[in-house]
């Protein structure tokens, strides 16, 4: 019996599974609750840990001991606050979530151990790999970390009948995909050609998402409570954890009731005064203008480095939940002078790229050719640190520039600084700037074992090789001698023994 095809979608606010079935179509599969999506929430509930719908509601009760939004944290060292008096990496807490996907997923097509996972295209390599070791501890095999509007654009082309036996286009097509999900936002420009996915240029915000706008609710809610009670910091409902999540709650409630009316109202209670609070659609738009904004100045981004104008672009196709926001439809609207395309289902689109390209990668595995074709790059200018000659100053030496098509392979020759040089630290940096400290540290590989009497200027070769998952390796050559296959230690990421003692301790 061949293994399914799955694709997981691990999204900030909400996560979804899918599979291919008999005929090869992308299918959503539901929670154990009967939903399409599942919250991206964990309470710690004594020795039991609750993943979804039951958490979400523990937040008004009991918010000490729930963590969510931790996609946001993904790539640093721990969650942002304690979860139930303990501290935990983030990707410890995003492998409950893809434990229960799991778990659910299982009891309707069997066991399975073996997945696709998105992230945000603008997801830098820490993340990445993050997001694989989340993978890892749920008792997954990562077969491939792919973009979020890579996998929605895939889901598109489907629809579209692409990826039929004849692998057939009407004509090709630019597609803008503009991605606003609960926590993270990417704006990627493909080009799709019959069975050919083709990433022209993408850009985005891994801190700008829907909980952006919901917290502009709440920030404005909790201002007009406090100007009943004269500014008094004791009446702040944000400084008790389960009151602020069980406002945040409503907050989320009032966005989404506004963009089916014109009005919505928010209750606030706390210190046993309660307060309601009307918003009206323009209110919402004016208070939140500058998030939009943002969005739009990305979508322009994508377009200027891409060398295009809005005329090339065919579509605009919408993903992530909140793209529902009519705000969001009526700016593109104005802005690219075409209807946004709101044909994929918003939540479940992700899903269903990630398992198309499930089914490839085993198809490919099994010795069948593959139905479509995936070309990505890289969201960010990949780099070393160096020391300029001149100034000896640290500088950014980029290697693999942002927007370069993957795989690729890339080398930079450095020079030692000194005669009989006994080590080298090879530092990596991810970002734009040329200065190393605004731009994100990914690790280090260090050469110990130099050869002997090496006058200083000897040549250090230095190769990246960047894979279609976003993933690095290092090679390097000393003097044009031995080329050494690095491991690169990493600040942030979790040792072989810790990945292996929470995955005893998750997926059992």
């Amino acid at each position: 019996m061949n293994p399914p095809a799955v694709g997981i979608d691990l999204g900030t606010t909400f996560s979804a599974i899918a599979r291919l079935d008999e005929t090869g179509r992308p299918v959503t599969l539901p929670n154990a609750e009967g939903d399409l999506t599942t919250p991206s929430v964990v309470l710690f509930d004594g020795d039991d840990v609750v993943v979804g719908k039951e958490a979400v509601k523990a937040m008004a009760t009991e918010g000490e001991r729930v963590a969510d939004c931790m996609k946001r944290d993904m790539g640093a060292r721990e969650y942002h606050k304690p979860v139930d008096g303990a501290t935990y990496p983030p990707e410890v807490l995003q492998a409950y979530v893809l434990k229960k996907l799991r778990d659910d997923a299982a009891r309707q097509i069997g066991p399975f151990d073996r997945a696709v996972i998105t992230v945000p295209a603008y997801f830098d390599e820490v993340r990445r790999k993050s997001t694989q070791d989340s993978g890892y501890m749920a008792g997954l095999e990562v077969l491939d970390i792919i973009n979020e509007p890579t996998a929605a654009a895939v889901a598109f082309g489907f629809q579209q009948g692409f990826l039929n036996a004849r692998g057939e286009a009407h004509a090709p097509q630019k597609v803008l995909v503009y991605d606003l999900g609960g926590g993270t936002f990417d704006v990627t420009l493909m080009e799709i050609k019959g069975t050919e996915f083709t990433t022209l240029a993408t850009d985005g915000d891994v801190q700008l998402g829907g909980r952006d706008w919901d917290q502009r609710i709440l920030d404005f809610v909790v201002e007009e409570f406090l100007k009943q009670h004269r500014h008094d910091p004791r009446f702040d409902p944000r400084t008790d954890p389960n009151t602020a999540g069980a406002l945040w709650r409503e907050c989320e409630d009032a966005k989404r009731a506004l963009s089916a009316r014109k009005k919505a109202s928010v209750t606030c209670q706390f210190r046993g005064e309660a307060l309601r609070v009307e918003i009206t659609r323009e209110q919402f738009q004016n208070m939140t203008r500058d998030l939009l904004d943002r969005t739009q100045f990305t979508a322009r981004q994508v377009l200027r480095a891409a060398q295009l104008d809005w005329g090339a672009v065919d579509r605009v196709l919408l993903v992530g939940g909140s793209s529902r926001m009519p705000m969001v439809v009526d700016m593109l609207r104005q802005l690219s002078g075409k209807e946004p395309d709101t044909s994929v289902s918003p939540d479940e689109a992700v899903a269903h790229g990630a398992a198309l390209q499930a089914g490839l990668l085993l198809a490919k595995g099994a010795g069948r050719a593959p139905a479509f074709r995936i070309r990505n790059v890289n969201s960010h200018s990949l780099g070393v640190v160096g020391t300029d000659p001149q100034t000896q100053r640290k500088r950014t030496a980029v290697v693999i520039p942002r927007n370069t098509t993957l795989p690729v392979k890339a080398r930079r020759t450095f020079k030692t600084q000194k005669d009989n040089q006994g080590s080298i630290v090879v530092q990596i940096v991810e970002g734009e700037s040329a200065s190393p400290d605004a731009c994100t540290p990914i690790g280090a590989c260090v050469i110990r074992e130099m050869p002997p009497n090496l006058p200083a200027r000897s040549p250090i070769d230095v190769e990246f090789r960047y894979a279609t998952d976003g993933r690095l390796t290092v090679q390097v050559a000393v003097a044009g001698d031995r080329v050494v296959q690095q491991d690169i230690a990493r600040e942030n990421s979790l040792s072989r023994e810790q990945l292996d003692g929470w995955k005893k301790r998750i997926a059992g």
